[in-house]
């Protein structure tokens, strides 16, 4: 693959000279980017000031006596720059280093490699558009068949917007591809495979992530180094998410030399290099698609800080997406993932705390800062036409749906499924105490101190009598009764018995639980373990736990405690036993 080089900061001499031992923070007169250099025994060493995590800005950390560690002001991650390994969360990522070039006349640059944009590669002179010949529909946030207003992640998010009654035909009408960001809470399997039976003549792609499932030969899409041509006309590439690499990607598509850019809701798509200058670019703008910090108690986690956190978090993810699109500079840009609610009652709390941006607010920010950007804030159903955008503005390029037409939603059908989550409660396999060693076997998480306690509950979060409260010690993935005496990490987790026994039966990702809202969580000490979360929301086998196996080896005396009466949404009691 083809790399260049570029020079992101030059300093002189006598600002070389004035470099002190350590940390020193630096930042560009040309484009106002700022970098780290780190100085020790007249060695150098530099990189961006951007975490990997999320983006944010480094600062001094004051708890470093070294002077060694810088700490993100978005999440508070922590950087080692003499290593350049994050140290909080342990055990994570590797910052990417900057090279240090020395000048002739004492001074130095800072030079950036860079791999060839794929998009560049064979590129192709736009084509005038006719009226109607690429139109773009807005359908929802989510489409999810044949529960078309089911919920993502468990039970935690519901649309907000209503789906227009005939979304799925609108989608079997695509005469060519389908292009999907596999999440479970956009374009999912259930969905891919109605419409794969659907329309079998129309090819399916989806990004060859670290967790695929294809639908059929040929239809995994690996991450491209160039647009891979479908017809004459239209072209497209898959592009992965740097943080989330099991389940983000990024979507291009190039028609007639139009492009158009689908970030979703990566947090990092792409190493964070994208295409300028394209014609319509979408992404999310909402914010709050996480657990942190609403579902966390103890030390620090008032209600005053994390309402103060939360503001200042969803003020940092407005600026960052407006500085982004005006950095980028689309013709259009379409902010459209993140209409969400945690409607359900029992998630009332989370739902009055995690507060969101609005896409108003976000393209006003936008149009501030960016008069030449058109902005487009969607509804359900509506259609922009490319061709018309893009010939005058003052053309009414977007068709929305009819006067009187619902546009957010204000009732779900919660027991649908809420009860077919909590038919898990009942499974035999959790008759057998047994169940809790062979699953996190299963899971292959050990050789890491960190001990945790499992705790199920009722939809209020206070544990069931006689319900499974347990440790887990994965040091040596033993289940003592009592904490160990050596020194420890320890946290304490709450679940919805419902969803976690959903989650363990079927062998699915913990992201149902935290960023579903279905757990509470506290830790001794206040430390993210990267590596645990890591591996139960992304690394988890991809073959669920052999229940019908771990029936048959159980012995059929062994029995667990006997809660009863678990309430279902629907008033319907199941019984433990």
């Amino acid at each position: 693959m083809t790399q260049s080089s570029k020079t992101v900061l030059s300093l002189d001499s006598e600002a070389v000279f004035s470099l002190k031992d350590g940390i020193n923070f630096k930042k560009s007169p040309d484009d106002g980017k700022c970098y780290i250099i780190y100085k020790e025994n007249g060695e150098l060493k530099a990189c961006k000031n951007q975490c990997k995590h999320q983006g944010g800005l480094f600062i001094k950390d004051i708890e470093d006596l070294d002077g060694r560690t810088v700490q993100c002001t978005k999440h508070y991650w922590k950087l080692n720059v003499s290593t350049m390994q994050y140290v909080n969360p342990p055990d994570s990522f590797t910052q990417d280093e900057l090279d240090v070039v020395m000048t002739d006349e004492g001074g130095l640059q800072l030079v950036e490699v860079i791999v060839w944009d794929p998009w560049l590669a064979d590129p192709q002179d736009p084509q005038e558009l006719q009226e109607g010949e690429v139109t773009v529909t807005y359908l929802t946030h989510m489409i999810f068949d044949p529960w078309l207003t089911g919920p993502a992640f468990a039970r935690g998010w519901w649309l907000l917007h209503e789906p227009p009654a005939d979304s799925m035909e609108r989608l079997c009408m695509a005469d060519l591809i389908y292009i999907s960001h596999m999440h479970s809470d956009h374009l999912s399997y259930p969905t891919l495979k109605s419409l794969s039976a659907t329309r079998p003549d129309v090819p399916i792609y989806v990004g060859d992530t670290s967790r695929p499932e294809p639908l059929s030969k040929g239809s995994l899409m690996p991450f491209s180094c160039y647009l891979r041509q479908i017809d004459e006309h239209l072209r497209f590439m898959i592009l992965k998410d740097e943080v989330h690499l099991e389940l983000d990607t990024c979507i291009i598509v190039e028609y007639k030399g139009h492009m158009i850019l689908n970030t979703v809701d990566c947090t990092r798509p792409n190493y964070g290099r994208l295409p300028h200058n394209v014609d319509l670019m979408m992404s999310d703008f909402a914010g709050g698609a996480s657990g942190f910090p609403m579902t966390f108690s103890g030390g620090k986690y008032t209600e005053s800080w994390k309402a103060d956190f939360i503001k200042n978090e969803r003020k940092k993810l407005m600026n960052y997406k407006a500085q982004l699109v005006k950095s980028l500079q689309p013709k259009i840009y379409c902010p459209f993932a993140g209409y969400f609610v945690e409607a359900h009652p029992s998630d009332r709390y989370i739902k009055e705390t995690n507060t969101k941006n609005k896409a108003e607010e976000l393209n006003a920010l936008i149009k501030k800062s960016a008069p030449g950007i058109t902005t487009w804030t969607p509804k359900p159903g509506a259609v922009l036409d490319l061709a018309l955008a893009l010939m005058s503005p003052s053309r009414k390029a977007i068709t929305d749906p009819p006067s009187g037409t619902n546009i957010y939603k204000d009732s779900w059908d919660f027991d649908l499924y809420v009860d077919e989550l909590n038919r898990a409660i009942t499974a035999e396999i959790f008759k057998h105490k047994s169940w809790i060693q062979f699953y996190y076997i299963w899971a292959g998480f050990k050789n890491y101190n960190l001990v945790v306690r499992v705790i199920e509950t009722d939809e209020d979060f206070i544990p069931i009598d006689n319900g499974y409260n347990y440790l887990v010690d994965f040091m040596d993935l033993s289940f003592p009764t009592q904490r160990p005496t050596r020194e420890h990490p320890y946290e304490e987790i709450k679940n919805r018995i419902g969803v976690m026994r959903h989650v363990v039966k079927n062998g699915l990702l913990w992201d149902d639980l935290y960023i579903g809202f279905q757990n509470r969580l506290s830790r001794e000490p206040d430390v993210y373990h990267h590596r645990f979360w890591n591996h139960f929301q992304t690394e988890l086998p991809v073959t669920g736990p052999d229940w019908d196996l771990f029936l048959q080896q159980v012995p059929s005396y062994q029995r667990s405690a006997e809660p009863q009466g678990i309430q279902t949404e629907s008033g319907s009691a199941y019984t433990l036993s």
